[in-house]
């Protein structure tokens, strides 16, 4: 289909999905950079009326965010009828690792993921991963990435909506309509941001509201933002934040969580932090024009005018299309033993959804080669050959 346009920025992960998706069923297309392109980002604007990538315009319908159901009623094609070793949800470190550890095992995979990096892409920069000094999330995930396609791995822009055991196999079943069968699992699905909870929230999502600031950032050049936040993510947005935005506004809850290395630099860069607060309301029409600020403690109220709020408050485990498959903690977690099995045989589970206390990178992506390794060890015990009959004497 001719005259395919897609607004996109350079570390926005949802973008290469839907660039992805094109390239895979061969569709022509344009990528318009609006988070570099200013005229292109007013006309995304313009066009769309949202203030976050990705968004592709087609035949003049307007697809927001990576969807996987309207792009494959667009340009897609039905799977085969092939049956995977294993096929892992989320193209994550843990995901990405373990499809790289199953891979030498010449297991025959497939990764189904809506976006490649998962939290990771979301970090400006990473100081704790074992042969980098410094590296961005996006430069990391981008050697993930690299390494995986140079392997016999199948990699599917999609998200996941529903798994059932049939026998001793799995269906997998995809938001776009498509069906896997699989002989394992191995769950690596992530965590989506936390949101706010106020009124006009779901409205101006896109509009000024962001859960991803590497994504939508470079769009808020020149212009006053907001971020609530008082961990790592939120103060290290706000100090990246602060040096493309006219003013940056950092709104914690409680004390700041986060490591004390980051507490001086927010303050060189700039930053206004409005500690023991809340964002209490969102003020905007068409767009983000402010948000209101209370002070927990004398309830005192203060009103900010900003056109972009990113959201850095914690994160929930994508684990609500798993139903019963699996055993889930309190918290919504998958459960794993220390080996990476879940509570059901054949599936196996890796990452910050699961019960593994440790939420980083660098666990993650041990996380996920013990996954695959754990999946590559239930095949073979379900297959042992059988013994040889000794030939007369």
């Amino acid at each position: 289909m001719a005259g395919v346009k897609v607004y996109t920025a350079e570390s926005c992960p949802y973008c290469r999905m839907v660039v992805a998706y094109l390239e895979k069923h061969g569709v022509e297309y344009e990528v318009i950079d609006a988070g570099r392109d200013r005229e292109a980002a007013r006309e995304m604007v313009e066009v769309s009326g949202q203030r976050g990538v990705p968004v592709t315009i087609t035949d003049g319908e307007v697809i927001v965010g990576f969807d996987a159901r309207r792009l494959r009623e667009l340009f897609g094609r039905p799977v085969t009828d092939a049956v995977y070793d294993a096929v892992i949800v989320g193209a994550g470190p843990a995901g990405l690792t373990a499809a790289v550890y199953a891979a030498r095992k010449l297991m025959k995979i497939v990764i189904i993921s809506e976006n490649i990096g998962g939290q990771a892409t979301w970090s400006w920069s990473i100081e704790n991963y074992m042969g980098f000094r410094m590296i961005t999330g996006e430069d990391l995930i981008r050697k993930f990435e690299e390494q995986v396609r140079g392997l016999d791995v199948t990699l599917e822009p999609d998200s996941v909506q529903g798994i059932r055991r049939e026998g001793d196999a799995y269906s997998v079943r995809t938001a776009s309509g498509n069906t896997y069968r699989c002989r394992t699992i191995i769950l690596a699905p992530g965590k989506h941001p936390r949101t706010l909870g106020l009124p006009d929230e779901d409205r101006l999502m896109g509009r000024g509201v962001s859960v991803c600031s590497t994504c939508d950032g470079p769009l808020f050049r020149d212009r006053p933002v907001a971020v609530v936040g008082g961990g790592n993510a939120a103060i290290q947005t706000a100090i990246e934040m602060a040096k493309i935005a006219r003013s940056v506004a950092l709104v914690v809850r409680s004390p700041l969580k986060c490591d004390e290395v980051y507490v001086a630099r927010a303050e060189e860069a700039g930053v206004r932090i409005f500690p023991h607060s809340d964002v209490s309301a969102l003020h905007g029409e068409a767009a983000l024009t402010g948000i209101t600020v209370r002070d927990r403690d004398t309830g005192r109220e203060t009103a900010i005018a900003v056109e972009g709020l990113f959201l850095e408050i914690g994160l929930v485990p994508n684990t609500g299309f798993l139903g019963d498959l699996v055993a889930l903690n309190e918290k919504g977690e998958i459960i794993v033993d220390e080996n990476n099995h879940t509570s059901t045989p054949g599936v196996f589970a890796a990452g910050d959804a699961t019960c593994i206390k440790g939420k980083q990178i660098i666990i993650a992506a041990g996380e996920g080669a013990k996954a695959a390794l754990a999946a590559h060890e239930y095949l073979l015990m379900e297959e042992i050959p059988c013994i040889p009959v000794p030939a007369a004497l």
